[in-house]
């Protein structure tokens, strides 16, 4: 958050109780991101399909809520933070966004592959490197996974160099099979 914004006040609705919760509270930060309207945009000015510091760290505080934090990131919420990362045309939170959905989508990806993972409030923490704890996963993470969050990038307008780059990680033995659809999403001079 930035120094000059005051604290958000917690709205009963943005503090989840699960990860179905995590996930609806995380719309209603993506609906503040594309009006510039609602309870997570209350106290300042926000402009409509603009993410800043307070977005991301709405998302933070949703993801890492003490009755998510031990539970790996849910396929809906990944879905979610897809969906803010294409509906934020301007970014104004010096790509923190970008390194936070990175972080959770390899959490999901990894434990949707039955690998454990660590607590959100490390994995997602900006103060971890994503490589200490995924890099040990990429050989393990199914095709599955892989071809799931190709999927969420192709076609999309906003490009994420965070995610681009943890993917590029995993492909290594386990991407054999997408290896012809790389060029459709990643423009990589191929």
């Amino acid at each position: 958050m930035s120094a000059a914004a005051p604290k958000p006040t917690e709205s009963s609705s943005l503090v989840p109780s699960c990860r179905d919760t995590a996930a609806y509270a995380l719309s209603v930060v993506r609906d503040g991101v594309i009006t510039g309207e609602g309870p997570t945009t209350k106290g300042r000015v926000h402009f409509s399909r603009s993410l800043d510091a307070d977005d991301t760290a709405w998302c933070m505080r949703i993801l890492t809520a003490t009755a998510v934090n031990d539970q790996p990131v849910s396929r809906a919420e990944a879905e979610v933070l897809f969906e803010i990362n294409e509906a934020a045309t301007e970014r104004t939170d010096g790509g923190r966004f970008d390194d936070l959905l990175a972080k959770a989508v390899a959490h999901y990806a990894a434990s949707a592959s039955g690998l454990k993972v660590p607590p959100r409030s490390v994995a997602l923490s900006a103060d971890t490197e994503i490589e200490s704890w995924a890099p040990s996963y990429a050989s393990k993470v199914n095709s599955e996974m892989l071809e799931w969050i190709a999927g969420q990038m192709r076609g999309k307008r906003q490009n994420n160099r965070r995610l681009m780059a943890m993917v590029a990680t995993f492909l290594g033995a386990t991407a054999l099979p997408l290896a012809g659809q790389l060029p459709n999403v990643f423009d990589i001079g191929m």
